[in-house]
C-alpha cells in the first residue's frame, strides 16, 4: 500500500447476545469495502464448561453471510433445512435473498466442557437483481479452497476470485477474500492482483506500510488495490478483502440489508408479525426467536 493507506478502521467491542465481538465494519467513515458491508471478529474466546455460543433463530434478507473459523465449533442451522457443524478453515456461505432464517450455537457434544471460538463472521451485499432471490446455503470444506505458497509466504484464496486463481465459495459478484501467512519478515505486492476496493486486517503480528507498523484489532482501508504492497515485520497472519463496489447505495436494519427502504419495512413487519411465508422456522430449533429490536434510524 505505498502511500495508500486512506483510513485506519479500530475494532470496536459489540455485543450479539451472549457473546462479545469486535466489529470492524460498518463504520461511520466507510460503510462498505466493495461488497463487503459488515465484519465481526470473534474472539478469541476461552468458553468455560458453563459457557456457549447460543444466537437463536434470526432473519436476513439481501445478503450473502459467510462464517470463517480460525478455533472451535458452531453449529448451523437454517430455515432450508440445513443443520451443519462449521470447523476452523471451512466457509459457511448462506445467501439470504428474500428471507432465511438461521441459529448459530455451540455444537452439543461442546455444551459441557471449555472451548475456545475465534473467527470471522462477515455479510457480502447481492447484486440489485438477486437481492429478492431465492435463498441458498452451501458448505465449502477447507481442503476445498485453493492454497499455494510463492517465496516462502503462503497464500489460500477464501471465497472470490483474483488472477489465476478462484475459490469454490459461488459468490454473487466480483470480490477476493485471501489469507496471507509469512514465518518471518517479508516483502509481499499482491496489487496487480487485486480490484475495486481492498481492505487489510492483522490478525497477528504486525506490518509496516510507509514507514508505520500495524499490529491487530485495525482494518486498513487502502486507497487504491492496485498499490497493495507492504512488509511484514514477524510471523503473521492477516487477511485482505474487497471487489467492485455497488453502484446504488445499501441500507441496513438489524440483519437486513437492501437498496430500496421499502423492502427493509416489510421485512422488518414479516419478522415482527412471524410471517412464515417470508421467514418460515428452523427444522430442529423452531421454539425460540431474536425479536425485532426497537426502530432506529437507516444506516
Amino acid at each position: 500500500m505505498q502511500s495508500n493507506v486512506g483510513l485506519v478502521i479500530e475494532e470496536k467491542a459489540a455485543d450479539i447476545g451472549n457473546f462479545m465481538v469486535g466489529r470492524l465494519l460498518p463504520f461511520r467513515k466507510k460503510r462498505a469495502v466493495g461488497p463487503f458491508l459488515f465484519i465481526d471478529h470473534m474472539g478469541p474466546a476461552c468458553l468455560k464448561e458453563y459457557q456457549n455460543l447460543d444466537v437463536p433463530p434470526h432473519p436476513h434478507i439481501g445478503l450473502s453471510t459467510l462464517t470463517y473459523l480460525f478455533e472451535g465449533s458452531i453449529f448451523h442451522r437454517d430455515s432450508l433445512g440445513n443443520a451443519v457443524e462449521i470447523k476452523p478453515g471451512a466457509v459457511n456461505w448462506m445467501t439470504a435473498g428474500k428471507g432465511v432464517v438461521h441459529s448459530e450455537r455451540t455444537p452439543e457434544y461442546l455444551r459441557d466442557e471449555s472451548k475456545f471460538l475465534h473467527g470471522f463472521q462477515i455479510w457480502v451485499g447481492l447484486p440489485k437483481a438477486l437481492e429478492q432471490g431465492a435463498p441458498s446455503f452451501f458448505h465449502i470444506e477447507k481442503e476445498a479452497l485453493p492454497a499455494w505458497e510463492e517465496d516462502g509466504i503462503h497464500y489460500k484464496l477464501i471465497a472470490g476470485k483474483i488472477k489465476g486463481k478462484e475459490a469454490p465459495v459461488p459468490v454473487h459478484s466480483p470480490l477476493f477474500f485471501i489469507e496471507i501467512q509469512t514465518e518471518d519478515a517479508a516483502q509481499i505486492d499482491i496489487g496487480d492482483r487485486l480490484f475495486g476496493e481492498v481492505a487489510m486486517y492483522v490478525l497477528s503480528g504486525e506490518v509496516r506500510i510507509e514507514g508505520n507498523t500495524y499490529g491487530t484489532k485495525q482494518l486498513l482501508v487502502a486507497k487504491k488495490a492496485s498499490l497493495c504492497a507492504f512488509e511484514t515485520t514477524q510471523a503473521t497472519t492477516l487477511y485482505l478483502f474487497g471487489g467492485t463496489p455497488f453502484e446504488e447505495e445499501r441500507f441496513m436494519f438489524w440483519n437486513f440489508v437492501s437498496s430500496d427502504k421499502a423492502v427493509l419495512e416489510q421485512a422488518k413487519t414479516s419478522w415482527k408479525e412471524q410471517n412464515l411465508e417470508a421467514f418460515p422456522k428452523i427444522p430442529g430449533d423452531s421454539e425460540e426467536y431474536v425479536p425485532l429490536p426497537e426502530p432506529k434510524r437507516f444506516k
